[in-house]
């Protein structure tokens, strides 16, 4: 059995297979995704598992060097977004290394969203909830 934190089979198997620069969202329960991409769907419900539950877990399995959110999430769900900002600064001193953030208009992150290799839906309903990860490197 996986000594680490991340169980989900889905996601294991995508943080195994992820190279330099690769992207990965995580989103909201209502971020449309592409038919083309990769859905991990964990949503059970209202808020279940939530965004930021699912981006700690994450975090544990897979190296990112980038991060990616729409504009909106500061402005419209400011608690949520501060939240994940804190949550990157804690994977940023944990690993040692500091990420790009870039901010883009939530239309330009659906479409974005293209690129990624797999969304991860959660059942998370914050408005704008939703970041994508690019892959970094461990050294």
């Amino acid at each position: 059995m996986k000594k680490s934190t991340l169980l989900n089979a889905d996601i294991a198997y995508l943080t195994g297979t992820l190279g330099h620069t690769d992207e990965v969202t995580i989103c909201d329960a209502g971020l449309p995704i592409p038919e083309h991409v990769q859905r991990i769907d964990l949503a059970l419900t209202r808020g279940v598992p939530s965004f930021l539950d699912t981006v700690r877990v994450y975090l544990t399995d897979s190296q990112i060097e980038g991060v990616i959110m729409a504009e909106e999430f500061a402005t419209v769900s400011p608690e949520c977004h501060q939240a994940l900002l804190e949550a990157l600064k804690q994977e940023e001193q944990r690993c040692g290394k500091t990420f790009s953030i870039q901010y883009v208009s939530h239309e330009a992150f659906k479409q974005r969203t293209d690129n990624s290799r797999a969304v991860i839906r959660t059942g998370e309903c914050t408005p704008y909830a939703n970041v994508i990860f690019q892959t970094g490197v461990v050294f």
